[in-house]
Parts: C-alpha cells; sequence; structure tokens
C-alpha cells in the first residue's frame, strides 16, 4: 500500500510541476492498437500480420474472431482491452483479404481490398530496422486533394504513428513507412534509414566547395569536421497495395459516406472468367451440332442403321 501511495503521489508531483512551469499539463498521444484476423486467413496473410504487429509496439494481438457478419462486436473487444483503434484482417474464400482501419468507438471505418502483397520472408530484402522503434511516416501529396483521402491518411496516422514513449516503444527512429496513391490505390511501402559515413577528399581551397556539395547531397555533417553522414532509403518491407470500398462513419456500422464506384469485386471477376470460359465451349458444342446435321442433309453420315436399331440418341431423347 505504501508503494502504491509513493507512485501516486510522485506522479501527482510531476504534474504539478508541470502545470507550475508551463501553466497547461502536457498532452499525451494514447493509441493503442488491437490487431487480429478472422478465421480461414492463409499463410500469407498471417504472415503479414505478424510483420504489421512487430511494426506496431503500441499493438495488441488477439486471437482469430469468428464471426464475419458481427463485426460491431470489435468495438466491445477493443473496449475490454483498452484499445481505441482496430486492426482487422477478414478473409475470404481462403484467397481474398480485405483489412478494416476503425477509429474505436465513434468511427470512422475503412475498409480496404489488399493485393499484391509480399511479407519480409519471401522478399529476402537486405534493409533492417530495430524492433520497437518509431517510424516516419511519408505521405503523398495526393493525400490532400480528395476528402475521402484526407479521413484515410488520418486513419494511418493514427495507427501506424507511435506515439512517443508508448508501450514497448524504443527511443529511436530508424525507418520510413511510405504512402502513395497511384491508379485509385495506395502503395505501403517500408524503408531503413541507412547512415554510412564517408571521409571528405583532401584539398586545397575547393575543400569548402567540396564539403558544401556534400552537405546538401547528405543532408548531415559529423563531429569531427572532415566526415560526412551520407543517408539512403533500403527497402524492408513488408509491401502490399489496398484499393478503398467503402467509408462508414462510425465504427464498423453506421451511414457510408464514401464508396468507390471503380472498384470490382474479386468475385464478379472470377465469376466473368468462368462465364467466358462457359461461353467459348457452348459455341464449339453448337458449331460441331450443326457440322453433324450439315452432313446428316448431304447424307455424308449413314443414319438407318442406327434408325432400325433403335438406339439413336435423337429417337430416345426426343
Amino acid at each position: 500500500m505504501a508503494a502504491v501511495y509513493k507512485s501516486l503521489s510522485k506522479s501527482g508531483s510531476k504534474a504539478e510541476k508541470d502545470t507550475e512551469n508551463n501553466g497547461t499539463v502536457e498532452r499525451k498521444n494514447k493509441q493503442r492498437v488491437l490487431i487480429l484476423s478472422s478465421r480461414g486467413v492463409t499463410y500469407r496473410h498471417r504472415h503479414l500480420l505478424n510483420d504489421l504487429a512487430a511494426m506496431l509496439p503500441h499493438g495488441r494481438k488477439d486471437a482469430k474472431f469468428d464471426s464475419k457478419s458481427k463485426l460491431y462486436q470489435l468495438n466491445e473487444l477493443a473496449e475490454l482491452y483498452n484499445c481505441n483503434n482496430v486492426l482487422f484482417f477478414e478473409a475470404r474464400k481462403g484467397k481474398d483479404l480485405y483489412m478494416w482501419f476503425s477509429k474505436v468507438p465513434n468511427g470512422p471505418t475503412v475498409k480496404f481490398y489488399a493485393q499484391n502483397l509480399h511479407t519480409m520472408e519471401e522478399l529476402h530484402f537486405t534493409g533492417n530496422c530495430l524492433k520497437g522503434s518509431r517510424p516516419i511516416l511519408s505521405f503523398d501529396g495526393a493525400f490532400e486533394s480528395e476528402p475521402y483521402l484526407r479521413v484515410i491518411k488520418e486513419i494511418f496516422l493514427q495507427i501506424f504513428g507511435v506515439p512517443q514513449g508508448a508501450r514497448k516503444s524504443k527511443p529511436f527512429i530508424d525507418h520510413v513507412m511510405g504512402f502513395s496513391v497511384a491508379d485509385g490505390k495506395i502503395w505501403v511501402r517500408n524503408y531503413e534509414i541507412r547512415e554510412v559515413e564517408k571521409v571528405k577528399g583532401d584539398g586545397g581551397g575547393g575543400d569548402d566547395d567540396n564539403g558544401e556539395g556534400e552537405e546538401k547531397h547528405s543532408g548531415r555533417k559529423g563531429k569531427g569536421g572532415g566526415r560526412d553522414t551520407d543517408i539512403s532509403l533500403v527497402e524492408i518491407g513488408p509491401r502490399f497495395v489496398l484499393t478503398p470500398i467503402v467509408i462508414q462513419e462510425g465504427a464498423f456500422g453506421g451511414p457510408i459516406i464514401y464508396e468507390n464506384k471503380r472498384f470490382i469485386s474479386p468475385n464478379k471477376i472470377r465469376a466473368e472468367l468462368r462465364r467466358a470460359k462457359a461461353s467459348r465451349h457452348v459455341a464449339r458444342m453448337e458449331q460441331q451440332r450443326d457440322t453433324l446435321a450439315r452432313k446428316r442433309n448431304l447424307g455424308l453420315i449413314d443414319g438407318q442403321k442406327k434408325d432400325q436399331t433403335g438406339l439413336d440418341t435423337r429417337e430416345l431423347f426426343a
């Protein structure tokens, strides 16, 4: 009991000092993300979920969610685990993956169709980053062009932006998450910030000019004055492409405030492909039937023997 009282008194004295110094209490960005999937996910979906969970130290993984129709129950689950963001992987027919980004409990909720998935294990990139480090979120300028893209940008900031001092986070920033918009889709990439020190070349009066040029190129100058830090980006993974489908006003419910008219369901695409194959088969069978009828009319096929036996298909199934 004394230890609890001591900790509470320390927190109270710290808050009083903050109010005395600044006049206002420092606002903390408290974000926690609940990460879970539905039944029927493939190994690639599961590995992608594990990669994203490792990149989000303020996230909490949970067991698979059984229901696909009662997604509003995720609000209660997030409240139970004290999370205000939900990242839900919904698998359909063992091949399609839909990702739900929701702000609990008041919304909004964005539904994406994920494709071109590549996990860190299958890419084998040379880049690497510290587990639990904070990322720099880089957004394309197109996110400011449309209102629905602004909503998506804010959702990404809340979920992928690791707050300072978050749970299991490290005080380092060593990777960049890039979000770009092209062809109505959002392309997500992850890069390592690689810093390599390089030695300046010896020279006379041209050292200053070369030094200035190298500083512009590298963006950072070393402590010794004779070394520069060359900064480059090396892709780590994972990488995936998101196609926005709908944006709901509430958390896993409510009226639809945006709907992508250009999105075509993968089920419809597969149905059209099957229908095209079936139409080719039907056309080929009709062509064969017309050929047989033409030969029969010309007397090229002797059908009297079949007619005499009475086992002709046209007579049996007439």
